[in-house]
């Protein structure tokens, strides 16, 4: 497990990525929510302190258990399904920061749950999220999160607790007297690579490996965003595509947990922005079922690369924090089923209207999820000149090339 050294850094890291995922700064007196699971107890004791001390003020509250979060699941009717908190509405409109500490006892208690009970809950509750994204927006909201090794993320990973403790250490910089720093560096680097790649004028991307070949288009006024502080650890670099170009084959060959299901090499084909044929070796009917949550959940709200030159993640973790981070030989792409990311437009996002996002191609949805491609291959921009150029390939970024 992760000493009292180890915590106090994991703890100034989040409220450095807490900082720096918020375009602007915090003040005293701001309210800052400390979500986070019961084996998370010390490391949000350690928070609350920290956030106490900057003059802010710290809201603590303890995710449900695996039994409370299946009991819900089992128990409650269609309008307990849906039932909304009174006053989550108010306090999420003067909400200032999110952290989140997931370590989860269990993920895989409610693969028994029929999905469209759990895309009933999360469809009643987009109301909520909107409200964040739309404060993210305006820079009055900033959120980070974290994960804390747990025996369940080990078993399921298939390696020791004192293994997967250590590639928490290794990936968030743990083992740095100040890890603040090292992350400043990537912060640093970073930014290189996002201005090299939004300096390219490009028609659309081409995605190449043994198992994917994928038509990706950028759209009007895009940015590639990422390593923003807003997930610890994060070293991806994305935009969130004009969903109506979305062609071809795309393959997940790192296998995910989604709402306590399994699934394993997902195969999706795309046809117009759509996804018309789905299947998987495993856990089909369970991501078939996902896809029909809503509208927007057959489309790309997400296109990702992460540079193995900046990943130190090595393992399949069993948990997408870790794995759509992915570093080893060759990085690792990843498309994100469901809702965009507005922070994307490459302009002011709080001036995005609902119609003006559905024009550019930005997908809404209840859902988001991360498919890890971790294969060898070549990434491809047809540039608006004519030219191709390489962006990415064995698992790094082509810029100074």
């Amino acid at each position: 497990m992760l000493s009292k050294t180890h915590l106090n850094r994991y703890a100034d890291v989040l409220l450095w990525g807490l900082k720096t995922a918020r375009t602007k700064k915090y003040q005293k007196g701001d309210i800052i929510m400390v979500r986070y699971d019961l084996a998370a107890l010390r490391l949000a004791e350690i928070l609350q302190a920290k956030i106490f001390d900057m003059g802010m003020n710290p809201i603590l509250r303890m995710v449900p258990t695996p039994r409370m979060d299946r009991q819900f699941f089992e128990k409650a009717d269609q309008a307990q399904l849906v039932f909304q908190v009174p006053g989550d509405k108010e306090l999420f409109e003067k909400l200032n920061g999110n952290i989140f500490l997931h370590a989860p006892e269990s993920i895989t208690h409610l693969r028994h749950i029929e999905p469209k009970r759990i895309g009933m809950a999360a469809v009643a509750r987009k109301s909520l999220r909107d409200i964040l994204w739309k404060r993210e927006e305006e820079g009055a909201f900033g959120w980070t999160l974290c994960l804390i090794p747990t025996p369940e993320l080990a078993k399921q990973a298939g390696i020791s607790l004192k293994q997967y403790a250590n590639q928490v250490i290794k990936a968030c910089y743990l083992n740095k007297k100040n890890p603040v720093e090292e992350w400043d560096i990537i912060y640093q680097k970073a930014i290189s690579v996002k201005e090299w790649l939004n300096s390219l004028k490009v028609e659309y991307l081409n995605v190449l490996s043994d198992h994917i070949d994928l038509k990706v288009v950028p759209g009007k006024k895009r940015r590639w965003i990422g390593i923003s502080g807003h997930n610890i650890p994060s070293f991806e670099i994305f935009l969130s595509p004009d969903y109506h170009g979305t062609e071809g084959i795309y393959y997940a060959n790192q296998p995910s947990f989604h709402s306590g299901n399994y699934v394993k090499d997902v195969q999706i084909e795309f046809k117009n922005g759509m996804a018309v044929k789905i299947s998987a070796k495993k856990g089909k009917d369970f991501l078939v079922k996902q896809l029909a949550m809503d509208n927007g959940a057959k489309r790309v709200g997400e296109f990702s690369l992460t540079d193995k030159r900046f990943s130190k993640i090595n393992q399949f973790m069993a948990n997408t924090l870790f794995d759509e981070n992915f570093g080893g030989h060759y990085g690792n792409c990843h498309l994100a089923l469901g809702s965009s990311y507005s922070d994307t437009y490459d302009g002011d996002p709080s001036k995005l209207t609902k119609e003006k996002k559905e024009s550019l191609g930005f997908n809404d949805s209840a859902l988001h999820w991360d498919l890890v491609n971790t294969e060898k291959k070549i990434v491809t921009a047809h540039l608006k000149s004519g030219e191709k150029k390489v962006i990415y390939a064995n698992g790094m970024f082509a810029v100074g090339r």
